[in-house]
């Protein structure tokens, strides 16, 4: 029955809310002293995907994965990289396909079902170095991409350095986190997110010009786009049938490997079963911490570089080694 109860004492006093607990890391967090080596690999699909490296001759390696519409670039992968390097650790974080500067080659971009990048991602790191353990951090989607990653071991049995991850501030079950957006608190997040992706698809029609771009302005819901959009380019009838398909949920019970899950009480973007206490309860590899305050990829302390995610990840990864 792994249940973890929290450490976290809460973000420093000036961030009275879930809200500006998301809102203020996002906008305002710098990470300094971060060095990446960019490599442009090639997918089975004919496609390419951006990895982001700091080597240090090390045999531990740890894989970030990035949230919707993130990269790289973002606060808190930048922060995991700086703490794992700066302990004994390379880093090699990805990019999902269109993020963080450049389009891909295919018509499809990426959801949080993508899973089969991440495999392209762990599988080349391991013929690039001779690493002796692999562990995981996803955020937010990267989260969803990494839990499904380590459960779909009826198809695809993972390489035995894998040994360890964490997913912070996860939508466990996904169907149930997009209707979060629906909520009128929440309809900054939801136009911030569906302002970036039609960007994208504009620029994806000028690859494919067959996107029919008719009234993409006048999209005002996530859900709208992801019925327009997202769900036929990937191959789905609908967005309901989109979403189902990429929950991570179901992927819970089937792991193996040790995987620590943070998802904060007050997460604006989480509810319901994005709490997993069932499934910890039932499988012993999957350890489940909910943190009263946090936010979304919040976590912040006072006075500190790093936030308590960070540190926990860490934590859990270096205690979970074989």
């Amino acid at each position: 029955m792994p249940l973890i109860q929290s450490r976290y004492q809460g973000p420093p006093f000036y961030l009275f809310n879930k809200h500006i607990e998301t809102i203020y890391p996002s906008m305002m967090r710098k990470i300094k002293g971060v060095n990446y080596e960019r490599e442009k690999i090639e997918t089975p699909d004919d496609d390419f995907l951006n990895i982001d490296w700091v080597k240090g001759g090390n045999q531990r390696l740890l894989v970030v994965s990035h949230g919707l519409e993130g990269g790289s670039n973002r606060h808190y992968v930048k922060a995991l990289v700086k703490l794992f390097v700066g302990n004994g650790w390379d880093v090699v974080a990805w990019n999902n396909r269109t993020c963080n500067g450049e389009m891909n080659r295919q018509k499809v971009l990426y959801h949080h079902a993508a899973s089969y990048d991440l495999r392209t991602v762990v599988n080349h790191a391991l013929l690039s170095g001779d690493y002796e353990e692999v562990a995981l951090v996803g955020i937010s989607m990267g989260g969803g991409q990494t839990i499904r990653y380590l459960g779909e071991l009826d198809q695809f049995p993972l390489p035995a350095q894998v040994r360890s991850a964490v997913a912070i501030s996860a939508p466990c079950y996904l169907p149930e986190s997009v209707e979060t957006l629906y909520q009128k608190e929440n309809r900054l997040y939801e136009q911030r997110f569906l302002k970036k992706l039609i960007l994208k698809i504009k620029a994806k029609a000028l690859q494919f010009p067959e996107i029919d771009l008719s009234g993409i302005d006048d999209i005002a819901s996530l859900q709208v786009f992801d019925e327009r959009y997202s769900a036929p380019l990937n191959g789905f009838s609908s967005a309901k049938d989109f979403y189902e398909y990429c929950n991570p949920y179901p992927f819970l019970e089937k792991l193996d490997r040790p995987c620590l899950i943070i998802n904060a009480l007050n997460d604006p973007l989480l509810k319901g079963r994005c709490y997993p206490y069932e499934m910890a309860q039932k499988n012993p590899s999957l350890f489940l911490e909910t943190p009263e305050r946090g936010g979304h990829v919040g976590f912040l302390r006072k006075g500190e570089e790093f936030t308590y995610s960070e540190i926990r990840a860490f934590e859990f990864i270096n205690e979970k080694q074989f």
